[in-house]
């Protein structure tokens, strides 16, 4: 497949040379005659672009790997992952459970490989990485001897690489259910059927910010497994943590059991109808968690989406104590950082009360951003204050 060549316009190689790997189906003018892996890009007139993964049906063509003329091999693969894996092991994270490869910001486009312990959870999501599983499992065996390693390839975006969906245990024994440990807390992962890999390992940094500000009465909302209340609990009188599933509730109580914490309440609720109605009845809160899920889920959802956010924050600013705290998120990478901080600008505007930004969040950092692929950087987030 190395030797497979496409042919791109000067605008897709532009876009590659100045840091960004996806080269689009528009971009592609003479397209592999080789089925879906690697494959050499160059310009029409023959200028070299490098090395690229191809995927025949998916818009995103082409996602550039390297711009050397080198084989795409179980060396490769290796390297890469190996340099990841160091990366990690320098942020001495005081955790059993993080990213390990950050897909596209760890030079590995459409690969994400998140550790629960002695576990690996993957995803191949693109046709032209599905090519190299074997490869690419080897090396992660041999870079961090897990016990098992599961494949979450029951996502969405591999329907657009006419991909199956399907959870599969690629190596060893991987049991349903583990314990990992996140600071001084401790939770259960379903490795084969929670949310993502199994985990929101992107929020461990911000859940511990949480934890220090943790006081009085707390309230989280869209809770799932009650990550952010288990760390509340450690320094909060009470925490209440919303969400509209009994079953994400039901393990978030099986957590805060685990835990030792008798000060967790779980409430099942939409939680813009319970902060609509805490509003309303005079609800006071010292440190409250607005984590909701991608509201914009494309760019014509992007207004729709604002008006969401808005409305849960202003309920939530109005609800703080004078010098409580809101720690509040977007994971929707259409949510730019200026559209994020416009909405809660209004918001405050709109409670009636000045609200001090005391700081910006994003995403931990085994979740590396890099600054020429947006994409890379999807989490917004704000510790606020209420005067």
């Amino acid at each position: 497949m190395d030797n497979a060549r496409a042919v791109v316009t000067a605008r897709g190689a532009a876009r590659w040379r100045g840091g960004h790997p996806w080269i689009y189906r528009s971009d592609v003018r003479g397209a592999p005659d080789a089925p879906a892996g690697a494959v050499r890009v160059e310009e029409a007139n023959g200028r070299r672009v490098g090395m690229a993964l191809w995927s025949p049906t998916s818009q995103i063509s082409l996602r550039m790997l390297t711009r050397e003329q080198r084989s795409i091999d179980a060396a490769f693969w290796r390297e890469r992952i190996e340099r990841a894996v160091a990366y990690r092991a320098l942020l001495a994270p005081d955790a059993d459970a993080y990213r390990m490869v950050h897909a596209e910001a760890d030079g590995l486009p459409s690969l994400v490989v998140d550790r629960y312990g002695d576990y690996l959870s993957v995803q191949l999501l693109s046709a032209g990485l599905e090519a190299y599983r074997e490869e690419i499992l080897a090396a992660l065996v041999d870079a961090v001897r897990p016990k098992g390693v599961v494949a979450r390839n029951d996502v969405p975006v591999r329907a657009h690489e006419e991909l199956p969906r399907e959870v599969e245990v690629l190596h060893g024994e991987v049991p349903s259910v583990i314990e990992v440990r996140e600071g001084a807390v401790r939770y259960l992962v379903e490795l084969r059927e929670g949310q993502k890999t199994g985990a929101f390992l992107d929020q461990r940094e911000n859940r511990r910010l949480a934890a220090a500000l943790s006081r009085g009465r707390a309230l989280d909302c869209f809770s799932y497994h009650g990550s952010f209340a288990l760390h509340l609990a450690t320094g909060a009188r009470e925490v209440v943590a919303v969400d509209s599933s009994a079953p994400a509730l039901a393990r978030g109580q099986e957590n805060a059991r685990l835990n030792g914490f008798d000060n967790v309440r779980a409430l099942e609720a939409n939680a813009f109808d319970y902060l609509r109605a805490g509003d309303d009845a005079g609800e006071r809160w010292d440190v409250i968690v607005v984590d909701p899920p991608a509201f914009a889920k494309d760019r014509r959802s992007l207004d729709a989406a604002l008006r969401g956010y808005k409305e849960l924050n202003l309920r939530a600013m109005r609800m703080l104590e004078p010098g409580g705290h809101l720690l509040t998120f977007s994971c929707s990478h259409h949510v730019d950082d200026e559209s994020f901080v416009a909405m809660l600008t209004s918001a405050a505007t709109d409670s009636g009360r000045p609200m001090r930004l005391l700081r910006r969040l994003g995403q931990a950092p085994d979740h590396p951003a890099v600054l020429q692929i947006p994409e890379s950087s999807y989490l917004k987030g704000a510790l606020l204050e209420a005067a």
